[in-house]
């Protein structure tokens, strides 16, 4: 025996794994015309070793040189499938099943890639062939199962199921298939149920009090989940999924103790990329401390997640929301492409991350495809309601008053509420009864407090599951439900898929259409009615002047506006922006920039927490320094909250595109400082437009990009402009459409009720009670 082989074959045998790799790896590559017995040891010991790269290439070199041995095929295949590499993983196993068709591992490594793949009835067919050799193997039987259900046939792949586990008790996989069938369809009841089953045949098991947390978690009743989990928490003090589930449950309301626990879950598993990114999620989230230290620790971690290259949709996204936090283009861009990235969200479920994608919008096929984003998403959820109606109240008596209901869990101190107040304070309740439903987590504050003693019920469901709040809301018997957010946080979208009322709108806290087929309604004004029909789902539903006003809370005298202009006392003109970084893009720095080149001495001011970021600095001073802006013409306020003071300091508004301002664009006029926008087809392109076509300032919205730059340009040689607008704007919008909260909440409620008169009520699927 050659002494490198007998020193491999005495390395393996006393357990030292590293030293025959490379024992191994010095014979082959002295000598390549080895036995396809040492070729098998190499692989086999890099694939458990997780050097799944190296074992690829040697497989490789492998199959060329014995290309009929099944068990270097079969492996391979193996390691392909471990490296997403699934077309080349089937090939692979294509041939190595050629050898030998009945050969039951390379078969049901066949079936398994075939999945990956999404062939599920050729899967079907493999798992079903191998249980007809083998009828008492559980985990044939529970890869029958997913192929089923992966083709909708539910019946017979719960069949299979149940026999997976009662052929084989302890058979975790299959138990986990039945409870995330269950949860996945909203019974949290039966999930619960089969989790006590499995629990039953394997006491104490930590993955199904992992899944029984996830059912919990998912049902809305995270304080339950708490409570679940801390009792658990003495005997599984150092478990990973614990701590992270707990992480997960508290965020919403706790961000500070979730970072704990996420700490905690990556410090026991280091290499687990779930717990990686959660945490990375977690500090990107976290308002509280040093929240600027907070967002670079994530960046910095994000550093390890980037290098491990995660196809996974939930990893793109935290990625994607933290990369756009610090502007790293760059790295954002190694993420995927528009429709991939678009795609892969709302095929998982996460329409969320949509939001996102606004900013990098650059035409009309973006716009249809963003649509159809949207869509995707709306009928995976459609789908999933569609298994699982609420049941009907009878139709209530006539009475001749309309029930209108708004649902949001932003009813509270956030811009939501601001701009929805004044319908709160000018109900029409000659004729309408107003219903509330949020699912807010934290405390109720002073607005929230005024908002519910004004309408005739306000209902709180923190802990509630969507079906839940549907079937609450269905036996208000609304004539007209509104949701006021999409899926921000806390939200609750696919309520809506489940038609609680009979008409359904979306307005004012998400700017697109959700996705949904059963929103009728889209509320919109003149000019932030998008260009094209096709560039919306719902119906417009059309306010006569502007789709928004200006809530008293907020906007008041108690916001003080500095004398004189900002240029004058400072020395220089100041640009600058309060816009979330999502709305920004290279091509939005890129127009900042060109405009603060050409005006000589000016400066940008950026009002962002994310300006104590490091990393934000760097990569915006960058962008600017490539279009010849110096960095000591940049100016970055930190502050989160307390931010109105600042537009003292800013002489003109640079709007972000297509995803234009809406707030902020308020905001700055309120203050008395200009908006400069760029005008858009989309809806989410035309906010700006509305806000400053109400206020009398249309003239500052160019059509593209040079008109952008004139623009600018011209307000910052017009000294006199900017002083008058600075002493005469608020006033201005207090007699403008959006400052006349009374006219605007009567137009509102009579746009509903013409609505309501006009539109026959839509069909509701599901039983109805007697």
């Amino acid at each position: 025996m050659d002494e490198r082989l007998a020193a491999a074959d005495a390395a393996l045998k006393a357990g030292r794994s590293d030293e025959a790799i490379q024992r191994l790896t010095e014979l082959l590559e002295a000598d390549p015309a080895q036995t396809a017995g040492v070729y098998r040891a190499l692989l086999l010991q890099l694939y458990k070793a997780g050097r799944l790269d190296a074992a690829a290439r040697w497989g490789e070199a492998a199959a060329a040189r014995h290309p009929r041995d099944l068990e270097i095929l079969n492996l391979l295949g193996v390691v392909y499938r471990r490296l997403s590499r699934y077309p080349e993983a089937l090939a692979t196993l294509d041939r190595a099943a050629k050898l030998n068709p009945n050969n039951i591992a390379v078969q049901s490594n066949r079936g398994n890639v075939l999945q990956d793949l999404g062939e599920d009835a050729r899967a079907e067919a493999v798992f079903a062939k191998l249980l007809r050799a083998e009828p008492r193997n559980s985990d044939f039987q529970r890869q029958l199962g997913r192929s089923l259900l992966r083709q909708g046939k539910t019946a017979a792949a719960m069949m299979r199921l149940r026999q997976a586990v009662a052929l084989k008790k302890d058979h975790i996989e299959a138990w986990l298939d039945l409870i995330g069938y269950e949860n996945d369809l909203n019974h949290v009841e039966a999930a619960e149920a089969l989790v006590d089953k499995a629990l039953a045949a394997n006491p104490d098991h930590p993955r199904l009090h992992d899944a029984r947390a996830t059912v919990i978690r998912r049902s809305g009743q995270r304080r339950r989940g708490e409570a679940y989990l801390m009792d658990l928490l003495p005997r599984f003090e150092n478990a990973a999924w614990l701590h992270a589930q707990l992480g997960a449950l508290i965020t919403d309301y706790d961000q500070e103790r979730a970072a704990v626990h996420l700490r905690k879950a990556v410090a026991l598993e280091p290499d687990n990329i779930d717990r990686l990114m959660a945490l990375i999620e977690s500090l990107e989230r976290l308002r509280k401390g040093d929240e600027g230290a907070n967002i670079e620790e994530a960046y910095q971690l994000a550093g390890q997640a980037l290098a491990l290259k995660s196809k996974d949709p939930g990893h793109l996204k935290i990625l994607n929301e933290l990369l756009i936090r610090v502007c790293a283009f760059d790295a954002l861009d190694s993420l995927g492409d528009f429709k991939t990235l678009g795609r892969g969200w709302a095929n998982s479920g996460r329409h969320t991350a949509l939001l996102k994608q606004f900013a990098f919008v650059r035409g009309p096929e973006d716009r249809l495809e963003l649509l159809e984003q949207h869509r995707i998403w709306g009928r995976l959820v459609e789908a999933a309601v569609a298994a699982s109606p609420i049941t009907r109240p009878p139709p209530r008596p006539a009475d001749g008053r309309i029930r209108l209901g708004f649902m949001s869990s932003d009813l509270r101190r956030h811009p939501v509420a601001y701009f929805a107040q004044p319908l709160f304070d000018h109900i029409d309740r000659e004729r309408f009864d107003v219903y509330c439903y949020s699912f807010y987590q934290g405390e109720e504050d002073p607005l929230q407090a005024y908002i519910a003693r004004q309408v005739t019920a306000f209902r709180w469901m923190p802990e509630s599951a969507s079906r839940e709040i549907a079937q609450t809301i269905a036996d208000d018997q609304l004539d007209m439900l509104i949701e006021l957010g999409g899926t921000t946080h806390m939200n609750r979208l696919d309520v809506l898929a489940y038609r609680p009322a009979p008409r359904q709108a979306s307005w004012l806290g998400y700017p697109h259409s959700g996705g949904l087929s059963t929103i009728d309604y889209f509320i919109c004004d003149p000019y932030s009615a998008p260009t094209d029909p096709a560039l919306m789902i719902e119906k417009p539903l059309m306010m006569p002047h502007t789709w928004l006003a200006l809530g008293r809370a907020v906007f008041a005298d108690n916001q003080p506006i500095a004398e004189g202009l900002p240029e004058e006392r400072n020395g220089f003109l100041t640009f600058g922006t309060a816009n979330n970084p999502h709305k920004y893009s290279r091509q939005v720095l890129a127009a900042w920039a060109r405009v603060l080149a050409a005006v000589p001495g000016s400066k940008f001011a950026f009002v962002r927490p994310e300006g104590a970021t490091p990393t934000f600095r760097r990569n915006v001073l960058a962008e600017f320094a490539s279009h010849g802006v110096a960095e000591d013409r940049i100016i970055f306020h930190a502050v989160r909250g307390k931010h109105m003071p600042f537009y003292n300091e800013i002489d003109i508004t640079l709007d972000p595109f297509p995803l234009t301002g809406g707030t902020t664009t308020t905001e700055a006029l309120w203050m008395g400082v200009p908006v400069v926008s760029l005008r858009g087809e989309a809806f989410f392109e035309r906010l700006s437009w509305s806000i400053l076509s109400n206020a009398g300032l249309g003239d500052l919205v160019g059509g593209n990009l040079d008109e952008y730059q004139a623009i600018a340009l011209k307000l910052a040689s017009d000294r006199e402009r900017r002083r008058d607008l600075r002493l005469t704007l608020r006033d201005r919008i207090r007699n403008s459409p959006l400052g006349r909260t009374d006219e605007f909440a009567r137009d509102f409620y009579e746009m509903i009720a013409r609505a309501v008169a006009e539109a026959p009520a839509k069909a509701t699927a599901g039983s109805t009670r007697s």
